[in-house]
């Protein structure tokens, strides 16, 4: 397997996805709703609004008597959430306020800008339409809308699901995604490190990353650089996972020893033409969507971006593509490109051009956190000039 070509994004993106299913559903009240996503149709079981409302403080009036100079007796109040029970007779008008149902007999609001009030009177200052100022029952939705699924639901859907009188929602479950680090070279985050040690961080990051996806990370502790602990490590972390994420030993050093306790056989891919993330694979473990990434905490923290976001699209049953590109303009001249496609860390300006910074090692993890996109350069590109387009990965939300 290792002397085929390496494959392109597209091609290793459409690899993963195939490996993977929408996860199970469960049921959640509208305060832990948001973010999720809807796993069925949300059906209304009542109209908004459920009757004719006043839009406007005002007075509920026939609109055939209400014309300049008309002078209307005034017969009760309906604030909203107490509704006036009576009919509107002729001559007569309701003092209305916002929210509150129109009494039978009126079909419109006088507002009261355009209405003088003396005693128990009102006089109207301006001609009135029917149906004006009047949200009628059903205006926004009737018995039976629905709000389509799947869709990951935002503050502006919560609101919705609410007025429909619904206090709970099917919703996917956040997806497991068990995180396990592996190398001999890593410690935990407090540890002491000894002199040929670092600190496992990329871990943290993707966790961050994924729940921000709408995953439930799981890091588990670091598998040594021993093929029986590594068997482990993996066999216990597919036992409560919808996929697993190995970090680091997907290379082909005498020490990178994931590709092989998966086995070849298991594996749809290994390798992908890109920078950084080349030692990316993908395949299955004790039945299990397992994806391998680079040691390199920004060659991992890329692919997560480029793939894992894709990956937990679709097992929360949503369309799952490439990751969401945008078009800038270069701020300054970008180098030539080698045989991978450059995913190049870079800041957007104060006037929206994006600069690749000069430094692009993919251990430099201080310099992730200070882009804000990651600009695409194609596998052979030639240098490109300042004021070129070129399309960028956004790193941060709007």
């Amino acid at each position: 397997m290792s002397a085929a070509p390496l494959l392109t994004v597209p091609e290793a993106l459409a690899r993963v996805l195939a490996l993977l299913a929408p996860v199970g559903v469960e049921t959640v009240g509208l305060s832990e709703a948001a973010g999720r996503v809807l796993a069925q149709p949300a059906v209304a079981r009542r109209a908004q609004p459920p009757f004719d409302a006043s839009a406007m403080d005002g007075y509920a009036v026939r609109a055939a008597e209400a014309t300049p100079g008309a002078r209307l007796r005034v017969v009760g109040e309906a604030p909203a959430g107490r509704a006036w029970t009576g009919d509107l007779g002729p001559g007569e008008a309701l003092r209305i306020f916002t929210g509150a149902p129109l009494p039978a007999g009126a079909d419109a609001v006088l507002i009261q800008e355009n209405a003088r009030a003396e005693g128990d009177a009102v006089f109207c200052l301006e001609a009135v339409a029917p149906g004006a100022w009047v949200r009628p029952a059903g205006f926004d939705f009737g018995p039976g809308a629905s709000l389509p699924a799947p869709r990951r639901l935002s503050p502006a859907d919560i609101a919705a699901l609410a007025a429909m009188n619904l206090p709970e929602v099917v919703v996917r479950r956040r997806p497991r995604v068990a995180l396990v680090p592996t190398g001999d070279e890593l410690v935990e985050v407090g540890a002491a490190p000894a002199a040929d040690q670092i600190v496992a961080s990329s871990g943290h990051g993707l966790a961050a990353l994924l729940a921000g996806f709408g995953a439930a990370p799981d890091l588990r502790p670091i598998a040594p650089d021993r093929v029986p602990a590594l068997g482990a490590a993996l066999r216990a972390a597919a036992g409560n996972a919808d996929l697993i994420v190995t970090l680091g030993g997907a290379s082909v050093g005498d020490h990178d020893l994931v590709r092989g306790v998966v086995g070849d056989a298991a594996l749809s891919f290994y390798k992908v033409a890109m920078r950084p993330g080349k030692p990316l694979m993908a395949g299955r473990f004790a039945g299990v969507p397992i994806v391998g990434l680079p040691g390199n905490p920004v060659s991992a923290m890329v692919c997560c971006h480029i793939f894992l976001r894709s990956a937990i699209d679709a097992l929360l049953g949503l369309p799952a593509g490439p990751a969401g590109r945008r078009e800038a303009i270069l701020a300054a001249p970008a180098p030539a490109e080698g045989p991978r496609e450059h995913y190049a860390r870079a800041a957007v300006e104060s006037d929206g051009r994006v600069r690749l910074f000069e430094n692009q090692d993919s251990s430099a993890q201080m310099l992730l956190a200070g882009a804000d996109v990651l600009a695409v350069r194609p596998a052979n590109a030639p240098a490109a000039a300042e004021g070129d387009a070129i399309e960028v990965v956004p790193l941060r939300s709007a």
